[in-house]
């Protein structure tokens, strides 16, 4: 509402479309004193009247917009807790649906959230581009979201600037139109007709009036006074005729009486906002479109207007204090997922796998903050920048973490190359001894070697895998064909020992011992088997073993006529020479454990020198002597038969050698 100072207008020589108040008569002041003057009254003691300020400021900034009723059911969206894809959603359906002059708070809304959330994500990705070995100068990033969102926003302000050109137009037209019939009313004072026809033309000026349209707002309130003004004045010129006055004074106070009354029951309107809507647009039409009442009822009447929008305005304010509360709780959620953020950050995991943990902990946090809701406007700016700080910390020890893999993942590149070029050196050697050992070796390796970076990983792996899988199909190959030949040994074998097994003794020691050795030299004559088939060998031991116990033969003489078939093995395998030398170390080694177990026994023996030879301790030592000389004895026979065969080996491959030459 308005001051007392306001009633007071500056008298403009040069433009007598605005007149001061000094013209009214202090007859006519006491005798019809406007609604307007009375509300002013009121106002002026109750300056500080923050709810009467805020609906006359809004109903002047709103005379620009004749349907800026829809302005206010436009629900607002909590912008904050939404991501960016989505404000740009809301964007475009705003745009595209709703009245431009309506949704200038909706979209200075949407726009500061996702400056701020786009701001963070640009930062996050310079990191990363920084940490990945990029240059700070060079960084370039091209969001699709951001570019649909500067489409959108746009189109919005192309809009929202032809509506203003357009209204401006409007504006400036509707302004004059009101100055005229301000113009008119004053001219109604001093026409000589009779009263009536008068009356009448003041009534359709009135109506004019309340369809004239909006105005520039910077015009409003004088505009508004200076037409108030003229219309005291009207009613000053009828008391010449009170029946009109009085008939009028009448009607406008049943109008104001159901302003009130309406205004009351907003009291009870769950939705504030359409509730406080209303109520402006009640002080509008209080204010722009009913005239004054009869003094005696004046006051009262505006007392009770008055006393149902503070009523209204109280409940307002608790419904913001409650919602401020509201604000402190979301603060406090909020300054928890911080402190969250920081401890996660204070202890960054050392590994990917753990890494990538806390990443989704980090994400489902961040979205915890957005949904947390808004808090209190006077520490948004600095809750977000801790927010922010909080994440693009954790960032940067992320990225570090994995700028340092990516060095490691560049080494074990560089170790897997050097074992791909060995694997392909190899994957054709005729060395198979030395080649199928090497190759081993290196899978080994390589399986013990870590990561490489992504884009290399498929491909240095099948060429590694390539050389490998080409050398053992070589060797395979080669295996398959030679296998053919122990098949047949294994099915002579099978057959030789089906017979050995169903040969029974005759009780002829000498005949028995020399069939025995036939079977033993068959045996050796057949060669080798397939590995996973050596345990034929086995069987034809134990079967030679139990028949040499039933003949009684010496256990060395059964052992060196069996030995026979680990040398007929040694000759017939790959790398014979290594073979025999393995072979002659193992004999030397059994040699010289049977020595130190004699020489440990007899030392032994001495401890009874006074002991009797019949007492069983020193038969024990005396038994066990003798048995490690038996098998000193037989490993010795061994090596003499292994030196003999390799002698004779060497002197096949002299032999050889010699004809070569030749």
């Amino acid at each position: 509402m308005l001051d007392e100072k306001d009633e007071k207008l500056s008298n403009d020589s040069s433009d007598d479309k605005l007149i001061e108040t000094n013209n009214t008569s202090e007859e006519s002041q006491e005798e019809v004193s406007n609604d307007n003057t009375e509300e002013n009254s009121v106002n002026s003691k109750n300056s500080d009247d923050d709810v009467l300020n805020e609906i006359d400021d809004s109903n002047a900034e709103d005379a620009e917009d004749a349907d800026n009723h829809q302005r206010h059911i436009i629900p607002v969206l909590d912008y904050h807790s939404m991501s960016m894809e989505n404000l740009v959603g809301e964007l475009q359906r705003l745009v595209k649906n709703e009245k431009v002059q309506a949704i200038k708070k909706h979209v200075d809304g949407i726009k500061y959230e996702f400056d701020l959330k786009f701001q963070e994500f640009l930062d996050h990705k310079k990191e990363e581009f920084i940490s990945n070995g990029g240059n700070e100068i060079d960084f370039k990033y091209n969001s699709v979201t951001k570019r649909q969102y500067n489409e959108v926003y746009t189109e919005y302000r192309e809009k929202r600037n032809q509506y203003y050109k357009n209204l401006e137009k409007n504006l400036k037209d509707n302004l004059a139109h009101r100055l005229q019939i301000i113009e008119d009313l004053k001219g109604l004072i001093n026409v000589e007709e009779d009263i009536n026809t008068t009356y009448k033309n003041f009534k359709d000026l009135q109506e004019s009036w309340k369809s004239a349209g909006p105005i520039p707002r910077n015009n409003y309130n004088d505009v508004w006074r200076t037409y108030h003004h003229h219309i005291e004045m009207f009613y000053d010129f009828l008391h010449l005729n009170r029946e009109l006055r009085d008939l009028d004074f009448k009607r406008n106070l049943e109008e104001k009486e159901k302003l009130a009354e309406r205004a009351e029951a907003l009291e009870k309107v769950e939705d504030l906002n359409v509730a406080f809507q209303e109520l402006q647009t009640l002080h509008k039409i209080w204010k722009e479109d009913i005239g004054p009442v009869d003094k005696e009822h004046r006051e009262a009447i505006w007392d009770r207007f008055s006393n149902a929008t503070k009523a209204l305005h109280n409940r307002r304010q608790n419904y913001y204090s409650e919602l401020e509360k509201t604000f402190e709780v979301n603060l406090i959620k909020k300054n928890e997922i911080i402190e969250s953020i920081k401890r996660i950050t204070a202890k960054v995991s050392d590994s990917h796998k753990g890494l990538q943990q806390q990443i989704k902990e980090i994400e489902k946090l961040r979205d915890e903050f957005f949904k947390a809701g808004k808090v209190p406007q006077k520490v948004n700016e600095k809750t977000w920048s801790r927010f922010k700080d909080s994440v693009r910390d954790f960032n940067r020890k992320k990225n570090a973490f994995y700028k340092e893999q990516k060095r490691e993942q560049q080494d074990n590149l560089d170790k897997k190359r050097a074992l791909l070029d060995l694997a392909i050196s190899l994957k054709d050697s005729e060395d198979t001894a030395m080649a199928t050992a090497e190759m081993k070796r290196i899978q080994n390796e390589w399986k013990k070697i870590g990561h490489v970076p992504r884009k290399f990983s498929d491909k240095i792996w099948k060429q590694f895998k390539e050389a490998c899988n080409h050398y053992f199909n070589r060797l395979h190959a080669s295996k398959n064909e030679s296998q053919k030949d122990e098949l047949e040994n294994f099915e002579k074998k099978t057959e030789c020992l089906e017979r050995l097994q169903a040969f029974e003794l005759t009780q002829k020691r000498g005949k028995d011992i020399e069939v025995i050795k036939e079977f033993i030299a068959e045996w050796k004559s057949y060669g080798r088997v397939p590995f996973n088939k050596k345990n034929i060998n086995v069987k034809f031991n134990k079967i030679i073993d139990a028949l040499f116990k039933k003949l009684d033969v010496d256990r060395q003489e059964a052992e060196l006529m069996k030995y026979g078939n680990k040398i007929q093995e040694i000759s017939d395998g790959e790398n014979t020479e290594y073979a025999l030398q393995r072979e002659r170390t193992f004999i030397r080694r059994k040699i010289d454990e049977c020595k130190s177990e004699i020489r440990q026994l007899e030392n032994n023996l001495q401890f009874f020198s006074n002991a009797s030879e019949d007492s069983p301790v020193v038969k024990d030592v005396v038994k066990n002597i003798n048995i490690h000389k038996e098998e000193l004895a037989t490993w010795k026979a061994k090596l003499k038969k292994l030196n003999i065969f390799k002698n004779n080996l060497n002197k096949e491959e002299d032999a050889e050698d010699n004809l070569d030459e030749a």
